[in-house]
């Protein structure tokens, strides 16, 4: 019997602890920067099977070695988000407002497993080294993530590669997706302000419309991505909100706030979709009004390094067959992974979750998951760990 199918059996064997795990922490849900508990229970885990663990980096991460040498990492990220869960199953969360919506808790339970499997190998080739991340879904005070702050804590000096997983509910359990190149979007925000010269309804001739304007400007933003960008290259714009000065209809507004998104695939993309909402807002000059806009930028986009997938896949397909290694369309998700697989050549794949005849949305109040597939997402995380210790450089 093979050893790629052993660590698969050896999964297996752990698939109740897993569940167990994630459950529990599905019960128990954290939001970002506060994934204490998640924490604790996590750096437990880690020095129970030998890794030397620090704690309360970037505020509530925990970083985790073991082996010495080249050194590859695993990150899981740890919060749940600001939702009710409605969900009427025994490990509902417990905390009013707060749930583990799109699949983090199965992250941490996947991650956990496969440093314990690692931990039970007698040769490494190197250092395995546990990326417990907080605040995913969200930023601080100052604008940075989870994986932006880990980075500036220095989890990723020495770093020669490093991998992650991604439940999705709409894959089939059993099933995984690894693909080369970009798998996630870049997602930046924009707030644009129109203003105008408010007025009477009953004499616009003396005003400066700012909704007409607005609209105006909607209505030119809209064909940036199929004037501006080449048909091959997705892109998307997002003008989510439209906020008026005036409340009534006889008052014709002075302001519009306009609410935007932008997701893109790769930076030449990411720019042009930039450029071209600020020179499209210039409109409201021309008709005699005039804008400002800010930006929020996000996180790039998720790039798998092809070496690194190259052996992730061929590392699935030794696993579970190349039947159940699939490709998947581009998700328009955004993922902060994006920062690690910046500093060091990542790959980032994704884990069938989806319950049958019912799937459910990520970052909806009624997400949850086929668990029955959990054992191979950490199976396929330790033994691509494994593969890429081997690899000489």
């Amino acid at each position: 019997m093979t050893k790629t199918i052993s660590m698969l059996e050896r999964a297996l064997e752990m698939q109740k602890e897993i569940i167990d795990t994630r459950r529990y922490l599905h019960q128990n849900p954290e939001l970002s920067f506060e994934e204490h508990e998640t924490a604790k229970l996590s750096a437990e885990r880690l020095k129970a099977n030998g890794y030397q663990v620090s704690t309360q980096i970037a505020k509530t991460g925990v970083a985790a070695d073991i082996g010495a040498g080249k050194t590859v990492a695993i990150r899981a990220d740890m919060d749940a988000l600001p939702i009710n869960e409605e969900n009427n199953v025994a490990y509902k969360s417990r905390k009013p407002g707060v749930m583990h919506a799109c699949g983090h808790d199965a992250h941490v339970a996947c991650g956990l497993a496969a440093a314990k499997l690692l931990s039970q190998e007698n040769n490494l080739s190197g250092r395995i080294r546990m990326l417990m991340q907080p605040a995913e879904e969200d930023v601080d005070s100052e604008g940075k993530s989870g994986a932006k702050r880990m980075i500036e804590a220095g989890v990723m000096d020495g770093v020669s590669a490093v991998i992650g997983l991604h439940m999705d509910a709409t894959l089939p359990a059993g099933k995984v997706a690894i693909m080369p190149g970009p798998v996630m979007a870049a997602a930046d925000c924009f707030k644009a302000v129109i203003h105008g010269k408010g007025g009477h309804g009953g004499y616009p001739e003396t005003t400066v419309d700012a909704v007409v304007l607005a609209t105006t400007v909607v209505q030119a933003i809209q064909q940036i991505v199929s004037r501006r960008i080449a048909a091959i290259e997705p892109a998307i714009i997002t003008v989510g909100s439209m906020l008026s000065s005036s409340v009534r209809g006889n008052v014709i507004s002075d302001q519009v706030v306009l609410l935007g998104t932008v997701r893109s695939f790769n930076e030449e993309t990411r720019k042009k979709l930039i450029d071209e909402i600020e020179k499209t807002c210039s409109i409201a000059n021309v008709l005699g009004g005039s804008h400002s806009i800010t930006w929020e930028f996000g996180y790039p986009a998720t790039v798998n390094e092809p070496l690194v997938t190259e052996v992730m896949h061929r590392t699935a397909c030794s696993l579970i067959g190349a039947e159940n290694v699939v490709m998947i369309p581009k998700k328009t998700w955004a993922e902060d992974f994006s920062m690690l697989g910046q500093v060091a050549p990542g790959a980032f794949m994704f884990l069938g979750g989806e319950i049958a005849g019912d799937r459910r949305n990520h970052h909806t109040s009624k997400f949850d998951l086929d668990e029955t597939g959990l054992y191979i997402g950490s199976a396929i995380l330790a033994e691509t760990a494994k593969e890429l210790l081997k690899i000489q450089k």
